[in-house]
């Protein structure tokens, strides 16, 4: 039995990733949300440019990505020094800042499902509640908001989970603090390399599994809800 029992470090390592992820999450939700739109229905200049922006953390190193944001964010970063300096907010070796490298990391797949959505939005029935005098804002939120919402929680979803897992990018960029940064893949990291670590990281890896899908049977539960909901009688 005491094989199953997490230990407090690794305790904590699971409870600090669950806020981790959590608050990734939520704080991205509002920018996926217009930038998505942005790149659904939006007619500017640099729309390419912007959607290469958004998905460069899929395709480059995650050990780069938090090079970057160390750069940036960091206590002598071009942002973070603002930050810190006026704001007295520290991203860099702290568990904010784990929360904004699993936030840049889970962004791309949160705004790819909404953008997916949007576009898939019939705009006749937007037409229609506009000829009959809604306003831009009304429409949104009582035609398109109801119908791209499957789209936007699978996106929670995935952000969620991706933040969970997330390594390189925080590592590199918050380190491996015990009690502060170390996350749950961070924790499973340090116990493979130790020779008395293997029960622990079997441990953490089975909690991450069992995560993982329930995350992925989540999302697939509650689109398929919300378009029961949202769809013709």
């Amino acid at each position: 039995m005491d094989w199953f029992a997490l230990t407090s470090p690794e305790w904590t390592a699971v409870q600090l990733s669950l806020k981790v992820a959590t608050i990734a999450t939520v704080a991205s939700l509002p920018f996926g949300l217009l930038i998505a739109y942005a790149l659904a229905r939006g007619r500017f200049w640099g729309k390419t440019i912007l959607n290469g922006i958004v998905h460069l953390p899929l395709v480059l190193p995650p050990v780069v990505t938090g090079f970057l944001l160390l750069v940036v964010f960091g206590r002598k970063g071009l942002v973070g020094g603002f930050l810190a300096d006026h704001l007295g907010i520290v991203f860099s070796f702290r568990w904010t800042g784990a929360a904004l490298a699993a936030a840049v990391m889970g962004f791309p797949l949160m705004v790819r499902s909404i953008r997916l959505s949007i576009e898939a939005v019939d705009r006749r029935l937007e037409a229609a509640a506009s000829t009959l005098g809604a306003s831009p804002t009304w429409v949104f939120a009582t035609v398109t908001l109801p119908l791209i919402l499957p789209g936007i929680l699978a996106g929670m979803i995935l952000t969620f989970a991706k933040a969970m897992g997330e390594f390189g990018a925080t590592i590199t960029f918050v380190s491996n603090i015990p009690g502060e940064t170390q996350t749950l893949p961070s924790a499973i990291y340090t116990l493979t390399q130790v020779p008395s670590g293997d029960a622990g990281a079997y441990r953490l890896t089975l909690i991450a599994v069992v995560i993982a899908m329930a995350a992925l049977v989540a999302s697939e539960w509650l689109a398929q809800r919300v378009g029961r909901r949202i769809g013709p009688e």
